[in-house]
């Protein structure tokens, strides 16, 4: 579905709750612009080689933390092999990178926003939580074009977990906090981008989104 947008505010040092108006939308890739395709991925892996998704999912999901590899700390290969070694999963690692990236799909109604709100004079940029395959995807599916800027944790060499990479984004943007607004699926970041001093979407849908959107920036 596509949206038909107008920002109505346009122009406006206020947004429709009566607060400054912010200058940057800063969203979350997997699972806001992007189906999620990490966790769909590795659950899918799980399930093929009789393994719980559940449980490896959350193994996975930790060990690109505790890795590294998540701000560039070691390469993929190094990455598989701790999983390997911490589940007995078999299987090589192309097949499991092309398990999570095929599942990686840009949503058409989240970059129909980006694109409006892009058009109306508003910054529009990522903050993910990703390795190198952010690059990867990329260049499957040219994503970057939409965004006046690309923040990955594999090179900013720090995650949404550390609180202090959203002051990194405002200095790098040249921005007050209070100038940002945050959309990610992850509550927990959510959490720690509010009490930076950003304004937050926790994203549940893009037919939610869309509504909470509108407390920000009118649309229609």
């Amino acid at each position: 579905m596509e949206y038909n947008c107008i920002l109505t505010t346009r122009g406006s040092r206020f947004d429709t709750t009566g607060e400054e108006m912010f200058r940057v939308v800063l969203f979350d890739f997997g699972g806001v612009l992007a189906e999620e395709g990490f966790r769909e991925g590795l659950k899918a892996i799980a399930k093929r080689k009789g393994l719980d998704p559940e449980d490896f999912y959350k193994i996975s999901a930790d060990l690109v933390y505790q890795t590294g590899y998540i701000t560039g700390g070691c390469d993929e290969n190094s990455y598989w092999n701790a999983l390997r070694k911490k589940t007995g999963v078999k299987g090589d690692d192309r097949e499991f990178r092309e398990e999570i990236l095929k599942r990686f799909k840009l949503r058409r109604e989240m970059t129909t926003v980006v694109r409006k709100l892009k058009s109306s004079g508003f910054i529009v940029a990522i903050l993910s939580d990703q390795t190198n395959w952010l690059d990867e995807l990329d260049r499957r599916t040219p994503f970057r074009y939409y965004f006046d800027y690309v923040f990955n944790s594999f090179h900013l060499k720090k995650t949404k977990r550390d609180s202090s990479i959203f002051r990194d984004v405002c200095d790098l943007l040249g921005v007050r906090p209070e100038e940002i607004l945050f959309v990610d699926d992850n509550l927990e970041n959510v959490k720690r981008a509010t009490r930076q001093g950003f304004r937050a979407i926790h994203f549940k849908s893009a037919r939610e989104f869309r509504t909470e959107i509108n407390t920000f920036v009118e649309m229609r």
